[in-house]
């Protein structure tokens, strides 16, 4: 059995101040972004046709829950480090790194990622229902699968982290594969402005989503792991690894955030062009 608290008690490697300053500036501006992201989404709400806006609600919260995670992220990453006699580097202080915030933001978010996508799709309802439970069910085995592999702390883990790693590759196929699929088989129903966009939500989705592994596998290396471990070993996994899932979960979230609200208002623009040319055609409609 893992130990859900391990990475809580583990030291902190040293770091270089480049290593440093990578971490704490791309924490903030995931800060800054998820924080921008929420307040253009809360804002730009009644600029989509009332139909849409829960999509947009949804994204809006999505970024909100994500950029006060960050924030107690790099709140925790700052706490843990200080920097070393002869400012050479930086060193642990004894306080904990606290990466457990990530996937409390995970377990919320990713299912709020997939609600606010079949919001915008607009789906006969008793699809959007099957569709909704199915991604929501995967989304959060992949994420219970993910994080005990996660905290492991030691070279001698490293197996069971490839194990759990593949464990929860499964149901992360398997989400690629439903959207795609799914966004695919979408496009005949939607108006011809929002295609275009929703084709370009399949290729952020894919390409977005494909840095989580990836960044997972470069916190899960022996060098990454003996890392974990504290002291003066080569870093350069663990630092891959948290500016990974940064940079993926800005794209994940805010980019994708942004998309919707373009599909939005594309979907919308779209109503309210047929309803006009419908009016012109009829007079007896425009004179109404």
């Amino acid at each position: 059995m893992f130990d859900s608290f391990s990475l809580l008690a583990v030291g902190m490697p040293d770091l270089s101040v480049l290593q440093y300053s990578i971490v704490d500036n791309i924490f903030s501006m995931t800060v800054a972004t998820m924080g921008a992201a929420a307040i253009f989404l809360f804002l730009s709400r009644p600029s989509v046709d009332e139909a849409y806006r829960p999509a947009l609600m949804v994204s809006g919260l999505v970024v909100t829950i994500a950029c006060y995670h960050y924030f107690m992220i790099r709140h925790s990453w700052s706490d843990a480090y200080m920097l070393a006699e002869g400012g050479e580097g930086y060193v642990g202080t004894g306080a904990a790194f606290n990466d457990f915030y990530r996937y409390a933001d995970w377990i919320l978010t990713v299912p709020l990622l997939m609600v606010e996508l079949i919001a915008v799709l607009r789906l006969q309802a008793s699809k959007a229902r099957s569709l909704l439970t199915r991604l929501v069910i995967a989304a959060a085995l992949m994420i219970a699968l993910g994080y005990p592999g996660e905290v492991i702390s030691s070279p001698e883990g490293w197996t069971t982290r490839v194990i759990w790693g593949a464990l929860s590759s499964v149901p992360f196929f398997y989400i690629l594969y439903v959207l795609w699929t799914e966004l695919t088989a979408s496009l005949d129903s939607q108006p011809a402005a929002a295609r275009k966009l929703i084709e370009i939500a399949r290729l952020v989705l894919l390409i977005t989503w494909a840095v989580y592994p990836i960044a997972y596998a470069l916190g899960g290396t022996v060098t990454a792991l003996e890392a974990k471990a504290g002291g003066a070993v080569d870093a350069g996994g663990i630092v891959g690894l948290q500016v990974g899932y940064a940079i993926a979960d800005m794209t994940a979230k805010a980019g994708f955030g942004m998309l919707i609200y373009f599909i939005a208002r594309a979907k919308s623009t779209g109503v309210q062009n047929s309803v006009v040319g419908k009016s012109a055609e009829s007079p007896e409609v425009a004179a109404t």
